[in-house]
């Protein structure tokens, strides 16, 4: 394989503990070079996952009772970089399990660069999302767009971004989102005011990636990753 390869990987909808494992076995895959880069999209359903720097205050309920609040979403501590934040239908989620010594061993600049490659992506469909400054993640004057949590491991990443495609906005309202008070989220289908398929997002995004990271993305089956991580 060469160092410009990448396999696309859609898993569909996707429980998030089964997606976390199968992130963790594909690193380990890469860190022995019996993968290329890849990187996997999915749809979680409702789930709320605490990062690392993660406090309980911005938590706004009880993790205990989610069903008594008719939430709906399960709550997960999970291994990424960042605070809370919420994970759903109608969402992007992407993992990219890349080695960054064959792009650039740079933390701070990988996050740039999944910031730019999402600010590229929605341009494509007419929205003018920015960055601000001392925060991570895509902004909109209506809100946050995406947010983005990581983490390296041997200078392979796993982890990513979520892209608020068509997501329920309503879940966003029992946390604070990345810990940031004030502040409030968004969709490409609220900015937009028009429905947004994922499909097409989904292949704006791949594209996007591609150009930023240098990387030749082609698209491969989950059966393809099986054979190596299993």
């Amino acid at each position: 394989m060469s160092e410009s390869e990448c396999w696309r990987v859609d898993l569909g909808r996707r429980d998030y503990q089964e997606a976390l494992a199968l992130q963790r076995r594909l690193v380990v895959a890469r860190q022995e070079g019996r993968v290329p880069d890849v990187l996997l999209f999915v749809e979680h359903p409702p789930t709320y996952t605490l990062g690392r720097s993660a406090r309980a205050e911005h938590l706004l309920f009880d993790a205990a009772t989610t069903d008594k609040l008719e939430l709906g979403a399960s709550v997960i501590e999970t291994d990424r970089g960042g605070d809370v934040t919420f994970h759903g239908p109608g969402q992007l989620v992407g993992y990219p399990i890349i080695d960054l010594k064959s792009w650039k061993p740079d933390v701070h600049e990988y996050l740039r660069a999944l910031e730019a490659l999402l600010i590229d992506a929605v341009r494509e469909f007419g929205i003018q999302a920015t960055r601000e400054e001392g925060l991570t993640g895509v902004w909109h004057p209506r809100g946050k767009l995406a947010a983005i949590g990581v983490r390296v491991s041997r200078w392979v990443t796993s982890h990513g971004f979520a892209l608020n495609v068509a997501t329920d906005l309503e879940y966003f309202k029992h946390i604070v989102p990345c810990g940031i008070f004030g502040r409030t989220v968004t969709s490409m289908e609220n900015v937009l005011e028009a429905p947004v398929a994922l499909g097409p997002v989904k292949d704006a995004v791949a594209s996007a990636f591609a150009r930023i990271f240098e990387r030749d993305v082609r698209e491969a089956k989950e059966v393809d990753l099986e054979v190596v991580v299993r």
